[in-house]
Formats: structure tokens, sequence, C-alpha cells
């Protein structure tokens, strides 16, 4: 069973297109626009789908960039984790980071090809029009009736008017059963959105990624050169055992060239000495206040979030305060989630926190979901800067999602948060590479290497260029879309006839539009 297959469904409450509201990019006042919802609950692959289909949280709200209409468009990015090469600079700040703990060395050099205290902030808290949660009952979010369908297909087909209701089946509470949509993906199927375009770049665009990386020729002709001699070996030999030495000789000789770039584990996870000056260890707590570990270290992570906020953002303490850390990064509408082919961990949202020699110094917020690990937020300690905790805590997170996909094959991808080329600040997204950026109009993913000389022409572009291409999760029939209403789920063709006021088509139309067919026939639409 695909993660988010069972259990409760999410249920959600669609807010429409907002006022624009503050951009903490350009700082245009009201340049930010996007479609919003609040998230009473979500399955985790619900939100997996919504991401690839350009939505992101923040806490319980989720919001999607109006791009052709923002001031500065975001473009969603993840990098594919099991590919990734670390650049120069990144090896500098793993090196950086080594030297610090096992040597004590604090030195200060950064590099100037991507902002060492940038990582992961597309939404700052005081820069978000957040909407509150709207007060609705719980008893109102608790689905009691579902429609027989039989009795639903008999309503639809109904050509004359009539007064009489459909027929409701009640069901006890927690056996709701939710129709599985058969044309959604399957375990080991991303959805139709994670399709990746792959045309050939244009000369002088970047590599081609149909080819394998280069080497260089000096390393070529010493493997052709083991291979030979190998095969001569073995010609001369056959018939009669090589003596050991020789065996594993030609064997070591005739592996992968020793002169490899270096992964990240190889920077990470390395023997420290006994008397090194520092330690550090990275904890993995789920975000619930019934976790042991989460309760003991809140207050702690609450102080160094505010500290955070205050220094780099400069927020005042009334806009940081444990209040708004926990709306922003301790509430998440994700249901946790721990099938026996999923992480041990589990799937659902975490905190990745960075303890050096017993104290927190920093934390990733984390969504561990079917096929990524999606990067919410990170902050941490600002006297601790000359680490470049932004880039370190990305690399370690790439290396956590590789980790990952070991027991749960699908996942392999690393989700960055948003790219946004017109700011030029928020461009080092694009040195994790291999990554793709989403196309905002067919949700196809698109190697950045062929996004970037269309993002330059113009800050809205659309990535696909076929231009018959449409999106292929988009809605085909509004009724279908399911509703929650006075604790009844039912289809919106049922809910539509029931109305009693005005007409909210228009509404469900976009609503159902921005989600998709799969997400708009599996999630709950709550309305009054």
């Amino acid at each position: 069973m695909a993660a988010g297959g069972g259990g409760s469904p999410s249920i959600v409450e669609y807010f429409g297109g907002e006022d624009g509201y503050r951009c903490g990019y350009c700082k245009n006042e009201s340049g930010n626009l996007s479609h919003g919802m609040w998230a009473h609950s979500m399955t985790v692959q619900d939100y997996q789908d919504l991401i690839d289909r350009g939505w992101r949280r923040s806490g319980k709200y989720v919001y999607k960039p109006i791009m052709n209409q923002t001031c500065c468009p975001q473009y969603t990015i993840r990098c594919q984790a099991l590919r990734f090469q670390t650049s120069k600079s990144h090896k500098k700040v793993l090196k950086k980071m080594l030297k610090f703990i096992s040597k004590g060395d604090v030195s200060k050099v950064v590099s100037e090809e991507e902002p060492m205290d940038s990582h992961i902030e597309d939404v700052v808290p005081s820069d978000f029009a957040y909407k509150s949660e709207s007060q609705v009952s719980q008893t109102e979010l608790t689905p009691l009736n579902e429609d027989h369908a039989e009795g639903v297909e008999n309503e639809d087909k109904d050509k004359v008017a009539t007064k009489e209701e459909v027929n409701v089946k009640k069901v006890e509470p927690g056996s709701l059963q939710i129709p599985v949509d058969t044309d959604a993906a399957g375990p080991g199927e991303p959805s139709h959105s994670s399709k990746t375009v792959h045309a050939p770049p244009k000369p002088g665009k970047g590599a081609d990624l149909s080819k394998p990386p280069c080497r260089k020729a000096k390393d070529i002709r010493k493997e052709r050169k083991l291979q030979k001699l190998l095969q001569n070996q073995m010609g001369t030999l056959e018939g009669s055992p090589l003596q050991a030495g020789q065996q594993a000789l030609l064997s070591q000789n005739s592996k992968t060239p020793t002169n490899q770039p270096k992964s990240i584990e190889d920077f990470i996870f390395v023997s420290l000495p006994d008397d090194a000056p520092h330690k550090l260890e990275v904890r993995l707590v789920p975000v619930s206040f019934e976790d042991p570990q989460f309760k003991s270290s809140f207050n702690q992570s609450a102080t160094l979030f505010a500290k955070y906020q205050m220094a780099i953002h400069k927020d005042t303490p009334s806009e940081c305060g444990e209040n708004e850390f926990t709306r922003f990064l301790c509430d998440s509408p994700l249901e946790a989630e721990n099938p026996p082919n999923g992480p041990e961990c589990g799937y659902g949202s975490f905190h990745q926190q960075y303890w050096l020699d017993g104290k927190i110094i920093a934390v990733g917020v984390i969504d561990i979901l079917p096929y990524c690990v999606s990067s919410v937020y990170l902050y941490y300690d600002p006297d601790y800067s000359f680490l470049s905790l932004g880039v370190y805590s990305a690399l370690r997170e790439i290396a956590f999602t590789r980790k990952l996909h070991e027991k749960a094959p699908d996942l392999c991808f690393y989700y960055m948060g948003f790219y946004i080329h017109s700011c030029p600040k928020m461009r080092y997204k694009g040195q994790y590479r291999p990554s793709d950026l989403l196309c905002p109009e067919t949700y196809v993913w698109t190697p950045i290497e062929q996004c970037l000389p269309l993002l330059e022409l113009s800050k809205y572009s659309r990535f696909n260029q076929d231009a018959k291409a449409v999106d292929e999760g988009r809605i085909k029939e509004l009724g279908r879309v399911r509703v929650l209403h006075k604790r009844t789920i039912m289809p919106y063709s049922v809910y539509k006839k029931r109305r009693k006021g005005p007409s909210d088509e228009a509404s469900v139309q976009q609503y159902a539009s921005l989600v998709g067919q799969t997400c708009s026939e599996r999630m709950l639409l709550f309305r009054s």
C-alpha cells in the first residue's frame, strides 16, 4: 500500500486567491500573490501530490503562488539526491565543519559562489499573511456518513427535478472507507506530475544529461590497459589457478579508478580522533508534543528560533515568541504514517536537531514524504554563522535522503522549496545539481539547465516546450470532487443539488483545477 493510502482522509478549507501580501524577496508590499487553503489534516501522499503541483505549506496553511501574476515567481525545485555531486564550495563547507570538530579550527573563509547563511527560507513568519485557523468545531470535521454510490448515480441520472434526498448510509465512527482512485499512482510510481522532460540542450547550454559524465582521458587509458592485462592474464593462465596475490591484484586494479570525486558521506561519516575538541550529533525528532525528545527540547529550540529570527530577519520579540514558533514550525497537518515498506522513522513532519557539545545550534524542519525529503525551514545560532550551517544542513539532508532510499526505494528526491530566479540571492539553490524545476503549466519536471535560458528572458516561463502538452492531472469531472458537508461525505454533484444559497461552483472549480483531479477526489473539501 502506498503511503497515504489508509487512515483518515485529508480535510481542507479553500480560501481562493489571496490578496497580495509583502514579498520577502523584492520587498514589494503587496506583490506576492497566491492561492491558499487551511489543511485541518493531510495524508503524506496528498501533500506529495500537492507539492508536485506547486503547492507548499507553512504550518497548516498550504499555499500556491499565482505564478504569472506574483512579483517573484517561485518554481518548485528538487535535487536528484542519488546522483548529487558535491561542488567545490560544498566541499569547502564540509571540510570546514570537519576541521572545526576535529581540531577546533574556526576559519571564517566563505565561498563567494553561494550565500552560506541562506537556506530554505521561502516564508518568513513576519512577511507572511497567515490565515487564522477557522472556527470550525472538531465535530463538524469528523465524517460520520457517506452516500451510497448507487444512490448518487441514481440522483445524477435523474432527468426530472425532485425534492427527494439521496439515501445516506450511516457508518460507525472510524470505519469510513474512502474509495481509491484506480488511476492514482501506485507504490513505486510517482504521480503523473513527476514526469521529467528530457529534451536535448542547445549547444553551449549545459551538459547532455542523457550521456555519462565526462572522464579524464588518462583514467580511460589506464582502465583499458588494466582490462587488457586482465584478459591476457586470464588467457595465459586458463585452466590453471591464479596465485592468490595475482588474483587480488588483478581484482583490485579492475575496479573503478580510485580518484573518483568524494561523496557527501565521505566527508560526514569519518572517524574523528579521540581527543577531538567538539562533538556534533544530529537527532531526528518527530514533531509531536507526545514525543519525549521533542517535548524536552522544545524550550531550547523555541529560544534558538527567536534568537535567529531577531538576528537574521530583524523580528521583534513579539513576532517570534513560542506561539509564533509553534504555529509556524511545530503545527503540521501531516498525519504520521509508518508502513512496513517505508523508512524506519516513518513519514510525517520532523525536526532534525544539530547538537554541538550538548546544546542545539541548528534545527532543520523537514517533511518525509513518499518520494522525497522536503525541506521546510532552517534556523540556527547566529554565533555559529562561520560554519555555514545553511549549506551544511542542506548537504546533510541530501545525505539523509540517500540513507532513507536504502529502505524506501521510491524516496530518492530532495525538495528545496522554491527557486526564485528573479531574486539573485536565491539562485544558489540551482547549485545543487542535478536538479529539476517544475513547469508551472503542465507540472512536468525539467532539468534546470534547460530552464535557465528561458528565465533569463522572462521571470515567468513555461518550461515544457511541447506546445500541445497539457496538464495531465487537470480536473475532468467537477462532479466527482469530494465534499464534506454537515459531517457527510458526498460528491460535489450531490452537494450542488442540496446547497442552499448562491452557487459556489466557480470557487470549487478553481480549487479542483489547482489540486488536480486525483487529489480532488481523495481529499475532502470542507463546506459549511
